[in-house]
């Protein structure tokens, strides 16, 4: 008889997808930065929908996104926006298509400003990974309203506080894996 993993109660019985994001990608941190332009993307566009139909779409997404390139996103045109709002594969939204292109421009900014967006992003914990005390899980921080007030200084969009909390579990900078969950560790 196998031991059943336990996982967090958002990933159990949810199906196959979430459970392998949350076995392995959800709190692992992560310092590339494609990687968290990538997050930073799908993360936008889960603003009032569900993170499983993000996840459904995300190779849709990597393809119709020139594989998540900030460089060749803040390059598009309004062709562009118009040839991916005929994509069925992704979430059809003008607005996060064109915040998307928007951001990309803001995420190359800070990469200039600071060296990488890594740095930014981890420097608002001394680049040490924060863990939860509870199993009750916040909606948003304090730390999540400092970094999505100065990302919105910036020009980010539908990048709120709640979002910057659920960007901040999902690329590991806190680790919220509940305490009975075999990947939650201290």
């Amino acid at each position: 008889m196998c031991e059943q993993k336990i996982r967090c109660w958002w990933a159990r019985d949810r199906g196959k997808e979430l459970e392998e994001y949350h076995d392995n990608e959800w709190g692992v941190p992560v310092y590339d930065d494609h990687m968290l332009f990538e997050m930073l993307v799908l993360e936008s566009f889960t603003a009032g929908l569900s993170w499983l139909i993000i996840l459904k779409k995300r190779d849709a997404f990597r393809e119709a996104f020139d594989n998540f390139d900030a460089e060749k996103i803040s390059q598009y045109t309004e062709a562009k926006v118009e040839k991916l709002l005929e994509n069925k594969g992704i979430v059809r939204s003008r607005a996060k298509i064109k915040a998307t292109i928007s951001n990309s421009k803001v995420f190359m900014d800070i990469q200039k400003e600071f060296g990488s967006f890594s740095n930014y992003l981890w420097g608002y914990t001394d680049n040490k990974v924060l863990y939860t005390d509870t199993d009750y899980i916040p909606t948003h921080t304090e730390l999540s309203d400092r970094i999505a007030a100065d990302l919105k200084r910036r020009g980010i969009k539908f990048f709120g506080t709640v979002t910057v909390y659920s960007y901040l579990q999902a690329v590991g900078v806190v680790n919220c894996h509940e305490s009975y969950c075999f990947k939650y560790r201290k």
